[in-house]
């Protein structure tokens, strides 16, 4: 009984501590998903980073489209699900276990994420500080305080910067 508890426990902290990073698990309707990609209209070869890529599953889509793709995700369980279902993408695909607030980004061409309202200027500085070159940012749901999206669609906003 004491390996349920524990189990139990510890699958709850996983699961509940990143909402004080960005946001919790909730998997991309496929419907946005795909609207998020095609804003972000990015040619074979070109750099998306995933900001909590939960399952992986933005990060498949992505390496269908013969994109590379990075993505971030601080919940252990959630990362090691990713890396398991991205595996056979090779070094297309790479999934950090990290909190992306923390690293250092590679050169990106295009950012993604479904992050919480209370953090979008948050990520708005962040982009700015580590995306030297131009860079297209789509988020889902919410939008970035004080700047002008580009393209709306269906609750998926996309900027460039």
């Amino acid at each position: 009984m004491i390996w349920v508890l524990l189990a139990l426990f510890l699958t709850t902290l996983c699961f509940g501590f990143v909402v004080f990073f960005g946001a919790p698990y909730v998997p991309t309707l496929t419907k946005q998903m795909n609207i998020a990609l095609d804003f972000m209209d990015l040619q074979k070869g070109q750099t998306m980073l995933e900001l909590g890529c939960g399952d992986g599953k933005v990060l498949i889509a992505a390496a269908e489209r013969g994109w590379k793709v990075v993505g971030y995700e601080l919940n252990p369980i959630l990362a090691l699900v990713a890396y398991l279902r991205t595996r056979r993408y090779g070094s297309q695909v790479r999934v950090v276990c990290s909190n992306f607030w923390m690293a250092k980004w590679p050169v990106t061409d295009g950012v993604y994420g479904f992050i919480l309202p209370k953090y979008m200027k948050r990520l708005n500085k962040k982009v700015m500080q580590e995306c030297s070159q131009p860079v297209k940012v789509v988020s889902f749901a919410f939008v970035i305080p004080n700047k002008k999206p580009v393209r709306v669609k269906d609750s998926v906003f996309l900027y460039q910067f």
